[in-house]
């Protein structure tokens, strides 16, 4: 059921973000920040963890996750560090994440020969 929940509420958040896509004249780049940013005000008010807890991964892997990791890393490092935590904390939450990104994108490159759009 685990399994279920989470793909029924991932796909519902891509459906939306579709429909967002698709209706209005924002730019997918655009759509993007406002997800990462969603994530980190949800994630700031309380209301993204009991998301997760209830979705599993459907909460987590979209791009609101990643904005609730970038928003629990700096707050963990700002009450560890201080304010140097607001710099540091989000990269050291995120890096494992950004890295597989960068290296997995760079490995796809090799294999399947990218050409630039006309």
């Amino acid at each position: 059921m685990d399994y279920i929940k989470a793909f029924l509420v991932g796909g519902l958040i891509c459906a939306l973000v579709q429909i967002l896509m698709e209706k209005t004249k924002l730019m997918p780049g655009r759509i993007m920040v406002l997800l990462v940013v969603g994530g980190s005000i949800l994630g700031a008010i309380g209301l993204y963890q009991p998301f997760i807890d209830w979705a599993g991964a459907g909460a987590s892997v979209p791009l609101l996750g990643f904005g609730n990791t970038l928003w629990k890393g700096m707050k963990e490092a700002i009450d560890k560090d201080g304010m140097i935590g607001l710099f540091k904390g989000g990269f050291t939450a995120s890096a494992v994440g950004i890295s597989a990104a960068l290296i997995f994108g760079y490995i796809a490159s090799l294999i399947f020969e990218p050409k630039m759009k006309d």
